[in-house]
Parts: C-alpha cells; structure tokens; sequence
C-alpha cells in the first residue's frame, strides 16, 4: 500500500493549525456521507468540513467513530469544521446550536465554528422561514452580536477557533473591528470564476486564513440550469491537465494550495477521494497560475435567494 501523502498544515493566527486539504460534505446524502468520510479518512483526509444545515452531522460523526474505535486515528489527529446556521444567530441560541452539531457529530469539541453566513433569519420555525410571497423572512440579530456569542464558545472549551463564512469586505472589518477573539478563518468561495483576489489580500492583510470551498464549480449544486458554464469541462482546463498528466479536479485543487488556501473539494467516490488527495506530487508554474487567473468572470456558483436581507453579502464588489 502506498504511503498516504503528507498534507501540509495552514498555521491559524491563535497558533493552532488546519491542515490545506479537506473533505467537503454539503449535498452528501447521508448514506453516502458515512462512507465517504470513512474511505477519505483511510486515505489519508485529517479535515472535515461539515455545517448543521447540510443534515448529515450525524452521519459523519458515526463515521468518525468508527474510524476512531479501528484506532486509525486519534480525535486530536482530526480538524473538525462546522457552522452555525442562520435562523441560530440570536446570542442566546448560539450554545445550543453548536451542542447540537457537537452531540450529531459525537464530539466534545469542534476545531472550527464558523458563522454560516452574516444574514440571521427568523428564529424559531424552519431553517428557510419564508413570508407568504416565498421571501425569506430576517431577523433583526445583528451578526456582531451573534460573533460575542461565538467567541463565549471559546472560552468554554467546546470550540478551539472561530470565523466567518460568506462575509464580504466590509463585514469581515465590523467582526474584525468588534471582535476580542479574532476571527482565524473566512470561508468563501473560491475557484478560476471567481478567484476573489482581493477579498483574499484583504483576509490576509488581517492575518486570516482562508478556506476555499465549491473549489471545483459545485457541479452538483441543485439549481444548476442546463446549458451553464461547467468548470470541470471547460477546454481551457483540460489543456492545462493534460500538461500535467492530472485530471482537471487535481488542476483546481492544486490551484488553491498554491495560492496557500485551505481547500476543501467535496466527493464520495473512494476512487475521486484518493484522486484528490494525489496533489502533492506537482505545482502548477507561474504561467499556468496566470492562465487560471485569466477565467475569472465574477462567475459565482453559490448564493442565497435572499438578495432583499439588508446582510446580503454579494452587492458589494468584494
């Protein structure tokens, strides 16, 4: 059997580390959530990615204990993610949703706890409240409130770090601005269509690190509508793998580790698991780097239907 790779660690502001390379879950059917993250952890993955919303916590946790009884890893070996849901930012509901994940997930604590997205909508009913013309409905929770929520977590034990999801800019600075613990990642999306290039020197000019996620164009995104644009189909890309004898996922993937972002590509085939890992073994040249960065087209996969919340982060350029 091969030996596994060594993926290298992104060390966080608070000094603790996340390693570059992880599992991403969201749209994993439960049955096959389980699966997925047994296979990724025995080849190799030390990082999961994993939110509330996505419904499949439990799952993945009973994949890690599983893997943790075998004895193939330690739960200090593992960097747990998950994410705090929008209709959970009232400050008094933020304990319960993150026991919540920590009971499906079967884990004392979590290594990150994100903040889903900086819009909260309505407590108390569905996880998509919506008014009677089908419109999301807010809340009025204001998301630094929500952030001193967070950061009590922290104190407790049960979360070792926080951060943002989603946030633009001008968020990322009034968390930053308010913040006693800082935030030590942002998770945004992050491909050749949209490379947010200057969210990420913004990010990093405030010593955060950040986690790409859709990596590979969220083919299976569920309001895909045929006829648009594929990233892993499209000819530039595969000109590009061909050089490198590697498939147009290993092209992307390695697109975000050389630009030093922690990358989480979701899969739950064993064969694309193994596939996915096998990215350490290359670096794309200075060239390449600058052809990828040439397909930007502000050409975002993930949004939410909820351009009317005044927190809607996509109507600011960055």
């Amino acid at each position: 059997m091969q030996d596994k790779p060594q993926v290298p660690l992104i060390v966080l502001n608070n000094g603790r580390t996340c390693p570059i390379l992880g599992l991403g879950t969201w749209k994993s059917a439960p049955g096959d959530v389980m699966r997925a993250v047994k296979d990724a952890i025995d080849v190799g993955y030390r990082h999961i990615d994993c939110a509330y919303v996505y419904g499949n916590e439990k799952e993945v946790g009973e994949a890690l204990k599983i893997k943790f009884q075998e004895g193939v890893v330690k739960r200090e070996d593992m960097f747990v993610t998950s994410k705090l849901w929008n209709t959970y930012h009232r400050p008094d509901l933020v304990d319960g949703a993150l026991k919540a994940s920590l009971a499906n997930l079967g884990l004392e604590y979590l290594d990150l706890y994100l903040i889903h997205w900086p819009e909260a909508y309505q407590e108390g009913g569905d996880i998509f409240p919506k008014d009677a013309e089908g419109k999301v409905i807010p809340s009025p929770v204001d998301f630094v409130d929500t952030w001193k929520a967070m950061e009590a977590q922290v104190d407790k034990g049960l979360v070792r770090s926080i951060g943002l999801s989603n946030f633009n800019k001008r968020q990322t600075d009034r968390v930053m601005k308010a913040a006693r613990i800082k935030p030590a990642v942002v998770q945004i999306e992050v491909n050749p269509y949209i490379n947010q290039h200057k969210l990420i020197q913004h990010c990093r000019s405030l010593g955060l690190a950040i986690t790409a996620y859709s990596p590979l164009g969220s083919p299976d995104r569920p309001w895909a509508k045929p006829g648009e644009p594929h990233l892993l189909e499209d000819p530039r890309l595969q000109v590009i793998a061909k050089r490198y004898n590697k498939s147009v996922a290993q092209i992307l993937i390695r697109y975000a580790i050389d630009r030093w972002l922690i990358v989480i590509p979701k899969t739950v085939t064993r064969s694309r698991l193994q596939q996915n890992m096998e990215v350490f073994d290359f670096q794309l040249s200075p060239q390449d780097m600058e052809l990828l960065q040439q397909l930007e087209c502000n050409g975002r996969f993930c949004q939410m239907d909820d351009a009317h919340h005044p927190d809607y982060p996509f109507h600011d350029e960055y």
